[in-house]
């Protein structure tokens, strides 16, 4: 979660998180209003070491695209996934932790 939230606020200048829950699932959504990552490169976002578009960087800090595949990492071995998706209320990235219940 911790990975999740750094990239939001590396990325953008406004975040919310969301906990959503019911009889079957938990679902944590770190939502931020920076750029987000095109649909088609979501798979390879969630790969270590994975930079994507140079413009997206530019004095963000040092990261070396570890965050998105240790959440993801993390999530497997509890049972849960990390799914990215464009943030619906401030049109930059989502990314939702999911683990069942």
């Amino acid at each position: 979660l911790e990975n999740l939230i750094m990239n939001a606020v590396r990325y953008g200048t406004k975040a919310v998180v969301d906990l959503q829950y019911d009889a079957r699932s938990l679902m944590i959504s770190v939502e931020d209003n920076g750029p987000s990552i095109p649909p088609e490169l979501y798979e390879e976002a969630m790969k270590p070491f994975s930079r994507l578009d140079p413009a997206r960087n530019q004095n963000k800090g040092s990261g070396v695209g570890l965050g998105l595949p240790i959440a993801a990492d993390i999530a497997r071995a509890h049972g849960g996934r990390v799914e990215l998706s464009e943030s619906g209320a401030f049109g930059g990235l989502c990314a939702s932790l999911i683990i069942s219940r």
